[in-house]
């Protein structure tokens, strides 16, 4: 599955430069004053903004081999995210279905399948809500627009918990527990991941809002010094 690329709307291109700005004065702070940006620089970029996710880790092993798309663009950053993890949600909805068909399955180990196959299913919809949402914000009420990604994201995260909560307690095979325990862990973790780049990217909407409507008041400048701050962090 390619990446993403934000679709361009006059409203939204205005909010996205500036917040690219902000944080490409944080990464040009922290990494290379007065330097040509690197891919050297788009890792540490990477590395530092994954160091605030759940599953540092993990997110950069997802996403290391975006780094030459990702950049130093935060926007790209949440996009790439969001369309790793459906694909990672779509291979493993994929498998479900594929252990459905297998052959010699008992009858508690196909109703737990087949409630698999309905999570995973409500998780990849709601992970694609999320990334064509994500992909099209636009307007005067954008923070709402970003809440419902974030709902839609927790959704799936539970969708994805509840196919595993099936297994406790029940009669199931190892293989098949393996199977599915394995992919869905790490779809679930994926997911805490993206959720917590897009909370991020929540709040640095707020302060770069709050920061327009007091441009031309002392309080910008404080505040322009606490947003580098938080972005240094």
């Amino acid at each position: 599955m390619e990446v993403k690329i934000i679709p361009s709307s006059s409203s939204f291109n205005v909010l996205a430069l500036l917040l690219t700005f902000l944080l490409g004065i944080s990464n040009v702070l922290a990494d290379a004053p007065a330097a040509e940006i690197s891919s050297k620089n788009y890792t540490n970029y990477l590395q530092k903004a994954c160091h605030s996710t759940t599953y540092p880790q993990l997110c950069l092993e997802s996403l290391s081999s975006y780094t030459s798309t990702i950049e130093t663009d935060y926007l790209k950053l949440c996009s790439t995210a969001l369309t790793v993890t459906l694909k990672a949600a779509s291979n493993t909805s994929s498998l479900v279905k594929a252990l459905s068909k297998q052959r010699g399955l008992s009858k508690t180990e196909a109703g737990i399948i087949k409630d698999c196959i309905e999570e995973t299913g409500d998780s990849v919809d709601e992970l694609k809500r999320s990334l064509d949402a994500f992909g099209s914000l636009q307007g005067s009420d954008i923070q709402f627009q970003i809440s419902n990604i974030q709902t839609w994201i927790s959704a799936a995260i539970t969708d994805e918990n509840t196919c595993t909560q099936g297994f406790d307690d029940r009669k199931i095979s190892d293989e098949v527990m393996r199977k599915i325990r394995m992919k869905i862990v790490i779809v679930a973790r994926l997911t805490s991941n993206a959720l917590a780049l897009i909370n991020k990217f929540k709040l640095l909407v707020f302060l770069f809002m709050f920061w327009v409507d007091n441009l031309l008041t002392g309080s910008s400048v404080l505040l322009s010094f606490c947003i580098l701050k938080f972005l240094e962090s």
